[in-house]
């Protein structure tokens, strides 16, 4: 994808209407923005909070640019930084970096814990800073609407880290989807094997690790002993700090529906454990289930969402392959479609023995991170920007809520709210530690 990409290629590849483009506050094409430090060569000055793991690839992903700053709370992780990066300024805090680098980056990228997400994000993209987060964008619901709204009122080139979407498999799908393959569709059924949560754990401290600082990592959070449990990945098991499996893989895998479907707010969400909610963990095992609106396209969609060792019963009910771990079906009219990461098949197999998939029109990205980087200097498209990505991730961090407040939520995107559920409040948002807040 060039960012010569012509509006109406534009709206078709991210399943924007041309009436929902009409209502945004600013254009979806921002105007390229750079520094007064930009480099005659034309290449951003990039700076990247989080450079490990997850944050690695993307320090990878956006290295054809110029990395200006680097920021990690782990002094050992930034140490390896600065060697590969020894013109970049180094911080443990972004917001000493901010303070001192404004004027001279043009844009970040977020890769922290998702409890540190919107702190990292906003307050670059308050300044006017193009931004790329990783998956869900944010920790809480009203994080992510404030990012949303920041991104209009800034005029900012966006793009959420989830890579998969860049691949070819997905856009295939999608075509097969929109051009009536399998006719109507009334219901999507998507699950994950992930299980983040469920696990024993303690809230007595250990010594902290001389390279970590701790207070920093915690960034908003309350303040707690520090306790290895909390790395490896593992921090997504406690809602302080994230939001279970589907926190981490739902806007990987309800992507595909909401971009083949042009899904956006749900009507109504709840959710449903084997297990009482725990204040600390989140379940190992969870099914959420959404109603989305009819549009003129598509009728009233139900999607549900399972993770752990749960999967939709249409897979025995349809003789469906059981040994894919992770997916979506497609319930259509004439048939059904199966699709993980990188393969999808028809079903019943025999009606669709002959079919032949139509033409491809949807165009090859030129990689996830490079869309982003191009959208910055050229005012081209993202195919993830916030207000798409956005609304998906709303719609994912809706269903641990739901499974908080153990209600049946009626949504209403607008206000923010779950009108029939008041107490859904506090979970929608959050109190920030001084020093802290967005």
């Amino acid at each position: 994808m060039s960012h010569t990409m012509k509006r109406r290629d534009f709206l078709k590849l991210t399943g924007i209407s041309a009436v929902t483009v009409g209502s945004l506050a600013v254009s979806p094409f921002p105007a390229p923005v750079f520094s007064k430090n930009a480099n005659s060569d034309s290449k951003l000055n990039i700076a990247c909070i989080g450079i490990s793991n997850r944050g690695g690839a993307n320090v990878d992903g956006v290295m054809h640019e110029n990395i200006v700053a680097i920021c990690d709370v782990d002094r050992n992780y930034l140490e390896a930084g600065k060697k590969r990066f020894p013109n970049a300024n180094a911080y443990q805090d972004f917001r000493k970096m901010y303070d001192e680098m404004a004027d001279k980056i043009d844009a970040v990228v977020v890769s922290t814990t998702d409890h540190t997400h919107a702190p990292a994000a906003l307050m670059g993209m308050k300044l006017g800073k193009h931004c790329y987060c990783e998956k869900p964008l944010a920790h809480r619901v009203a994080e992510v609407r404030q990012m949303i709204v920041t991104t209009k009122e800034k005029n900012l080139v966006t793009q959420m880290g989830t890579q998969i979407h860049a691949e070819p498999n997905y856009r295939r799908v999608v075509e097969l989807i929109q051009t009536g393959t399998i006719g109507p569709i009334r219901d999507v059924h998507v699950w994950c094997n992930s299980a983040w949560g469920g696990r024993e754990y303690t809230l007595e401290g250990q010594p902290v690790p001389e390279s970590l600082d701790w207070d920093l990592w915690l960034g908003p959070a309350k303040v707690r002993p520090y306790h290895k449990q909390y790395f490896g990945g593992s921090w997504r098991c406690f809602w302080e700090f994230g939001n279970g499996a589907m926190g981490d893989m739902g806007c990987h895998y309800m992507d595909l529906p909401f971009w083949a479907l042009g899904l956006r707010h749900p009507l109504t969400v709840e959710a449903s454990c084997a297990t009482k909610p725990d204040p600390e963990m989140a379940p190992a095992n969870l099914e959420v289930r959404y109603t989305f609106p009819a549009t003129e396209k598509n009728p009233a969609i139900s999607l549900s969402w399972q993770d752990g060792n749960r999967k939709p019963d249409i897979i025995k009910k349809e003789n469906l392959p059981s040994d894919w771990g992770s997916g979506v079906v497609f319930v259509g009219e004439k048939g059904l479609l199966m699709a993980d990461y990188t393969r999808h098949r028809l079903f019943p197999e025999e009606k669709f023995k002959d079919f032949t998939p139509p033409a491809p029109f949807i165009p090859d990205s030129i990689g996830h991170h490079k869309e982003w980087t191009e959208a910055c200097k050229n005012g081209g498209p993202t195919t993830c920007h916030f207000d798409y990505s956005g609304t998906l991730a709303e719609a994912v961090l809706l269903g641990p809520v739901a499974f908080k407040t153990g209600k049946k939520l009626e949504w209403d995107p607008v206000s923010l709210k779950a009108v029939n559920c008041p107490e859904a409040d506090q979970y929608l948002k959050k109190e920030y530690r001084k020093g802290w807040e967005i």
